[in-house]
């Protein structure tokens, strides 16, 4: 059985150069999703997410496929436990009026794939914050009470 496509849709009060900034510096990063993600963003490049600071365990990763600040940016996303589990995420970034349209596309799971799981859980999260932060300045603590788990869905009761 195939995953289907995850494609989230937000509006943020703010400008695409300032949501790109948030989705690519670390710095922004680290105040509403994870410890550090590093990648210079450039077409071919790697990039990876540390679940620590210290930036000894990456956990997620791949390479940049298109890069088009601040309008698009696609990536490869691996888990580093099963690195045949490779799928693709799409930012995509319109000006609307005063607000930012925020597309973020998931695709192109395999069969029986662990990210499918975790990212339906995780990208609602993350993208709530972000829109939290940018608009507010405050990050949602939307990982409390799970953090390390990336996305991965709670045990059913």
């Amino acid at each position: 059985m195939s995953n289907p496509d995850f494609v989230y849709t937000t509006y943020i009060k703010s400008t695409p150069e300032r949501v790109w900034a948030a989705i690519t510096n670390p710095e922004f990063v680290r105040q509403y999703w994870t410890p550090d993600i590093v990648s210079d963003w450039k077409k071919g490049s790697k990039w990876q997410m540390y679940a620590d600071a210290e930036k000894k365990m990456a956990h997620v990763g791949g390479r940049v496929l298109e890069s088009d600040p601040p309008k698009r940016l696609v990536l490869t996303w691996v888990d580093v436990s099963d690195p045949t589990d490779e799928s693709n995420v799409t930012f995509a970034l319109d000006a609307v009026e005063d607000m930012v349209r925020l597309v973020v596309s998931h695709t192109g799971f395999k069969d029986q794939s662990i990210i499918a799981g975790r990212i339906s859980a995780g990208w609602p999260r993350v993208l709530s914050s972000l829109k939290s932060l940018l608009e507010t300045g405050r990050a949602l603590d939307t990982w409390a009470g799970h953090a390390g788990d990336c996305g991965k869905q709670p045990a059913a009761a």
